[in-house]
């Protein structure tokens, strides 16, 4: 018998390992130590806790049985009631095979929660591995991998040590069977199973483990989902490995929560590859798989970022050459061109060349090169979700996912649907009766659903309805002040902002934050219509929620640019003809685009919109847990091991939910729709995003590592129903952006003009034939500017014609004031654009999607590779396993009368193994 003396902790740990691996405890004052023993129940334990000072550990009191999953919980008022489900659920756990170990109230920071410590021994990881399919290794890996490919030290400063980026050997691998379990490479049964793996067996079981006694008929209650929603317990997760900013103190413990930090989430880690292989053994890989699309699609945002800064470069350099920018500019072109009011009554008649600098902005974005940038960006999104397709074919077989049935874990009926439908009927397959929900239920709850749907996308529409109307009446009163009189500092703000760019930018600030608003309010909606419809398993959920947020989201945050892009400016009318918004009688005319066209709107609508949400979103990422948190950090640097336990450390925590990487792929492809969508109005947008992404990764790693607790691993084979989004929105880029080039920017009338001007390669005289004549006479009073609003130039006895922005017949002509063939020539050559550009782009899209394989050959060759030796391999053990059974049957009964007999069982195994 040992005992327990004054040695170190170390010391102790050793001899309590060696003395309690055959479960029969050493004695300590008459105690013992058995390792089934509850902490609650016996006094002895308190003198082992005093001997064991070192409370940051995840292993049991005895140092050797490792801790898989923690459930604390506190007594309450109702605590008869969730006694009774917590002994009967316990007690059933340890039928079960779970072993369970309890922190009593005492011991705990708070002094009123106790903490359910759960171990799963051997039998159990192997029963239920067996269960869940889980792919463990036979054999080491015979296939070499590429060969160094030249120049490699250029990536050397980029990449991580290698026990970091590949902590585990390669491995082929098979389903763990329980019955041949010397057919796989078992060193250590104590850590065969990573961590992660154990976490998601234990919480395999708790799911399903009931809390009714035998005797009863509620039988549907059952699991711990059901226990924390009627708070039963307070708080269900595995324990994280070690602090994140120092490594454990037991060399037992792998501390790659420690290698995380420091190699990943840190921000002066930017420049470094994603450790994708450790993030997927302890995060599992569902969290493994997203951060592998968000580094792969920041990785592809480097190529359209230096395209869109080409793009851009080209706009600035070719400055000067802007033959348009100039005329506008000349005080003898654009300042001799008197522009029609845009406004009735508080509007005046303005020169053209108040709009010199909006021009001069405008070409940076409105280019030749804008039309080169947009195809690209048509085959770039087409390039990312084919080689994507390809990197996660790759990760499905590196993780062991290629043959993973999302079923297995996905569908599984939700505890919600469980207590909700109380109907029950038989199930065809499984032949036992299971909850459902009727007809008329589903239809009601369906019919509530799409019309709360169609109510909240109406408000949408109703609010950018009103930011369109406050663009129509502050612009009269920003072109009343922005009058070019040089007495006052409002004035000088005029000459440099004009009254639509002022209008533009203000109204886009006051879009941002409705966006903001109804945000928050449509994340609980979403939440509310999906909870409403009783989704029955945990996909289906998703599926639905994920439908829903993105419609929301969708018409929410691209509605505004829509507008900008599609429809400002295109049902105008002209002057003495006027289109009003809400009639006549409310004076409100619709809106102009200024001479250069509607693009530089769209650009600041889309600036300020997209470059608002992301740096909103990533203060909200970062603050909100860090608030929450920080004193957790606190007082986990300066309170001793011996004080704060690993369990209270990361039950302090924040609690990452089911839906945690759901708003996390929801913010990524909003922001896929605004580089794709629109960005032939703003070739520096995937510039944005790929800075931003960069801060995301470390973001997201940051609040993984540090804020969160540790979530129980998933499997996923791939980034779910976000990857049919991608395909929608990839095509849906393709058509708005070859609208927006023909009817939003003017590249279309430009080169129109260029072609059939008869001036050669010159854009010279083109300002004029763009604008056309209208008599000043013929304005009705209505629409004439008020006495004093008009500029002091402006002499109505000399100036009798003003311009506006369309191709018409000017007074006097015969048809005068209707459309000249010219704007037919332009909506044709619109049109022909569009047609030619999508079919190109489409073609191009179809054609890469063609030839590059979703799989790479290399990963066939493996997956072929695999299979074969799985077949092979256990051809060649029950071969070997038939030899020996027929062996030993052969000496147990040795009375066999003559060789034939021997012969025979002989060609009898030979014809068994060619079977097998």
């Amino acid at each position: 018998m040992k005992r327990i003396t004054g040695k170190t902790r170390d010391e102790t740990l050793i001899e309590l390992k060696s003395a309690t691996d055959s479960q029969t405890g050493d004695e300590n004052n008459g105690h013992s130590l058995n390792s089934s023993d509850r902490g609650t129940s016996l006094p002895g334990h308190t003198e082992t806790d005093h001997l064991q000072p070192n409370k940051d550990t995840v292993f049991f009191r005895d140092g050797v049985r490792r801790i898989d999953f923690v459930l604390s919980y506190v007594d309450d008022k109702d605590g008869e009631k969730k006694q009774e489900r917590r002994r009967e659920f316990e007690a059933n756990l340890e039928k079960a095979g779970l072993e369970l170990e309890t922190e009593d109230k005492s011991e705990s920071d708070d002094g009123k929660t106790y903490f359910l410590k759960i171990h799963a021994p051997w039998e159990v990881l192997a029963t239920y591995a067996d269960v869940l399919k889980i792919k463990v290794p036979f054999k080491a890996s015979d296939i070499p991998h590429s060969q160094d490919v030249p120049l490699e030290w250029i990536s050397k400063p980029f990449r991580l040590p290698e026990h970091i980026m590949h902590p585990e050997p390669d491995y082929f691998t098979s389903p763990f069977d329980k019955g041949k379990i010397d057919f796989f490479l078992i060193n250590d049964k104590d850590t065969f199973f990573p961590p992660s793996t154990r976490n998601r067996i234990v919480y395999y079981i708790l799911a399903r483990c009931p809390y009714f006694k035998e005797d009863r008929k509620d039988k549907d209650k059952k699991g711990i989902k059901r226990l924390l929603s009627n708070g039963t317990y307070t708080a269900a997760f595995p324990l994280h490995d070690c602090r994140y900013w120092k490594r454990a103190r037991n060399a037992e413990c792998e501390s790659e929560r420690y290698n995380l930090y420091k190699h990943w989430a840190r921000f002066l880690c930017f420049y470094k590859e994603q450790p994708l292989n450790l993030i997927r053994k302890y995060y599992g890989e569902k969290i493994g798989i997203y951060f592998a699309w968000l580094g792969f699609y920041t990785e592809m945002l480097f190529f359209a970022a230096v395209m869109g800064l080409i793009c851009f470069a080209y706009g600035a350099l070719s400055y000067d050459d802007n033959v348009t920018s100039r005329e506008i500019c000349d005080p003898n072109i654009g300042g001799s061109i008197v522009m029609c009011p845009l406004c009735d009554k508080k509007c005046s008649f303005w020169k053209l060349s108040s709009t010199c600098l909006s021009s001069w902005q405008s070409h940076l974005f409105d280019n030749e090169g804008t039309v080169f940038f947009a195809i690209f960006m048509g085959i770039w999104v087409t390039l990312f979700l084919e080689f994507w397709k390809r990197r996660q074919a790759r990760l499905a077989y590196e993780w062991d996912l290629v043959d993973f049935e999302e079923e297995q874990q996905q569908l599984q009926i939700r505890p919600e649907f469980e207590a909700k439908c109380t109907d029950k009927r038989l199930n065809r397959i499984t032949q036992e009766m299971e909850p459902y929900l009727p007809l008329t239920s589903k239809c009601v709850r369906f019919c509530v659903s799409g019309a709360t749907v169609i109510f909240w996308l109406s408000l949408i529409v109703a609010c950018i309805i009103g930011v369109i109307a406050y663009r129509l009446a502050v612009f009269a009163a920003f072109a009343s002040i922005m009058k070019d009189s040089p007495t006052t500092k409002i004035q000088l703000v005029g000459s440099l902002i004009t009254p639509q760019l002022a209008t533009s930018v203000t109204a886009s600030c006051i879009n941002f934050v409705i966006i903001m608003i109804l945000n928050f309010f449509y994340e609980r909606v979403a939440i509310w219509i999906t909870d409403l419809e009783i989704p029955k398993t945990h996909l289906e959920y998703e599926n639905k929620l994920t439908t829903k947020m993105f419609m929301f989201q969708f018409v929410n945050y691209y509605s505004s640019c829509f507008y900008v892009a599609f429809f400002k400016g295109k049902f105008v009318g002209y002057p003495g003809n006027y289109s009003y918004m809400f009639g006549n009688e409310r004076r409100l005319r619709n809106e102009e685009c200024d001479p250069g066209g509607c693009l530089i709107e769209l650009t600041t609508q889309l600036v300020i919109v997209m470059a608002g949400k992301q740096v909103w979103g990533n203060i909200q990422e970062a603050l909100r847990p860090l608030m929450c948190n920080w004193w957790v950090s606190r007082k986990g640097r300066q309170q001793p091991e011996n004080q704060y336990s690993r369990w209270e450390q990361d039950h302090d925590l924040q609690n990452f939910s089911q839906l945690g990487l759901f708003y996390e792929y929801l913010e990524m492809v909003i922001q896929f729709g605004f580089i794709t969508l629109f960005v032939a109005s703003f070739p520096l947008a995937p510039l944005l995003a790929l800075c931003n992404n960069i801060l995301e990764i470390r973001v997201d790693a940051w609040k993984f590592t540090t804020q969160f607790r540790r979530p129980v691993a998933s499997k996923a084979r791939n980034i779910g129903a976000w990857q049919e989004i991608l395909n929608v929105v990839a095509i849906l880029s393709v058509v708005t952006n070859a609208f927006i080039m023909a009817f939003t920017s003017d590249m279309i009338p430009r080169l129109v003009y260029l072609y059939t001007s008869g001036q050669g390669s010159s854009m010279t005289g083109y300002i004029n034939n763009s604008l056309s004549i209208y008599s000043i006479s013929k304005i009705p009073s209505d629409s004439m500017p008020d006495e004093g609003v008009s500029p002091a130039w402006f002499n109505n006895s000399v100036i009798t014609t003003c311009r506006y922005r369309d191709y018409r017949y000017p007074p006097g002509h015969e048809k005068e004031y209707s459309h000249t063939m010219q704007f037919w020539h332009i909506l044709a050559a619109k049109m022909a654009f569009i047609i030619v550009m999508e079919h190109v782009v489409f073609v191009v899209k179809f054609f890469v999607a063609w030839i590059i394989p979703d799989v790479p050959s290399e990963v066939k060759a493996r997956i072929k590779r695999e299979r074969y030796l799985i077949q092979e391999y256990l051809h060649n053990y029950e071969v070997e396993k038939l030899k020996l059974q027929l062996s030993t049957s052969f000496i147990v009964e040795p009375n066999t009368e003559n060789c034939t007999e021997l012969c025979t069982s002989t060609d009898k195994h030979e014809v068994l193994s060619e079977c097998l």
